[in-house]
């Protein structure tokens, strides 16, 4: 297990490094000058001298290569640059952003297994009856919704009409973060309901399952015993997916409801061009897909043993 672990860690530094690359030279591929930008931004008008004092104390004089290196080095070291906007260090704001993201993802995820996962197995043991039907057309008209059509909906009803939640921010404890975890978890638990219920129908639907019938195994000793574990591949990856683009940050629906984290600082940098965010926001989804597919290999590794079998052979 521990050289499985190590191997595939090795495996994952040079695609890091790679998206750094990437990243660093689509950043400094486009045709607005950096320091035009923070010019802008400062509301007045820089001579050609400060300017070029600006670029040295940057680092924008040097190559590109040399460019790469340097901030590859600093990154390494947890300096991130500083944001063109604030002036403050990237990496101190963007953990004061991360703590909300965190928050949002946890209540989402909780609430998307709470009720995908149940509906999912209700409908594939249903099927083909009302229930099924029914959680068919509802799972249907979930997944069709656009995020922002369903965040503008709840924030009409529960909070213009009835009042029941604040509007937008996360400044009034855990009223705050309702609406938004609803409307994620509306869009996730619908897809993958569908999802959940292909699962459990296809193992519901092979021989093993049809041999314990036969030998008179109790239907919920088949389906809790063998059919939801031989499922839980197919879920783990679902609930992996959504774990890492969770973290990223939602950027429409943290937009909407003005919920200050990861998402939305993405947003406002990418509309105020501010690039050092920009990079160390590409750069924490990379290592946010990258993490969560190692530890989805590893739970593969720990569920099926035929992987573990391929996995010592190789």
């Amino acid at each position: 297990m521990k050289k499985y672990i190590i191997k595939r860690i090795l495996q994952l530094i040079p695609i890091l490094i790679g998206i750094t690359l990437l990243t660093f030279v689509l950043m400094n591929a486009s045709s607005t000058d950096a320091v035009d930008v923070m010019e802008q931004n400062t509301g007045t008008s820089w001579s050609e001298e400060q300017k070029e004092a600006v670029r040295v104390k940057l680092g924008l004089d040097k190559p590109l290569p040399v460019q790469y290196l340097v901030w590859l080095g600093n990154l390494l070291r947890g300096d991130m640059g500083n944001s063109y906007i604030s002036g403050q260090p990237v990496f101190s704001q963007f953990v004061s952003k991360l703590p909300a993201t965190i928050y949002l993802t946890i209540t989402s995820m909780l609430l998307t297994v709470v009720l995908s996962i149940p509906l999912g197995i209700l409908s594939a043991v249903k099927n083909n009856k009302f229930t099924d039907y029914l959680i068919r057309v509802l799972s249907f008209i979930g997944n069709s919704m656009p995020g922002f059509f369903v965040a503008l909906l709840l924030m009409y009803v529960f909070s213009l009409k009835l009042g029941w939640f604040p509007v937008m921010g996360n400044n009034a404890g855990w009223k705050s973060v309702v609406l938004p975890t609803l409307t994620l978890a509306i869009a996730m638990s619908a897809k993958y309901t569908r999802q959940v219920r292909a699962t459990v129908l296809e193992e519901l639907n092979k021989t093993y399952v049809v041999g314990a019938r036969a030998r008179g195994v109790r239907e919920k000793r088949i389906l809790y015993g063998s059919v939801l574990k031989a499922s839980m591949l197919t879920i783990v990856t679902l609930l992996a997916l959504s774990i890492g683009s969770l973290l990223g940050g939602t950027a429409i629906v943290e937009s909407i409801f003005m919920w200050d984290g990861v998402g939305k600082m993405a947003v406002d940098a990418i509309l105020t061009r501010d690039y050092p965010v920009i990079q160390a926001y590409v750069i924490w989804m990379a290592v946010i897909y990258v993490m969560v597919n190692l530890v989805t290999d590893l739970i593969y590794h720990y569920l099926d043993p035929r992987i573990r079998m391929q996995n010592e052979q190789v």
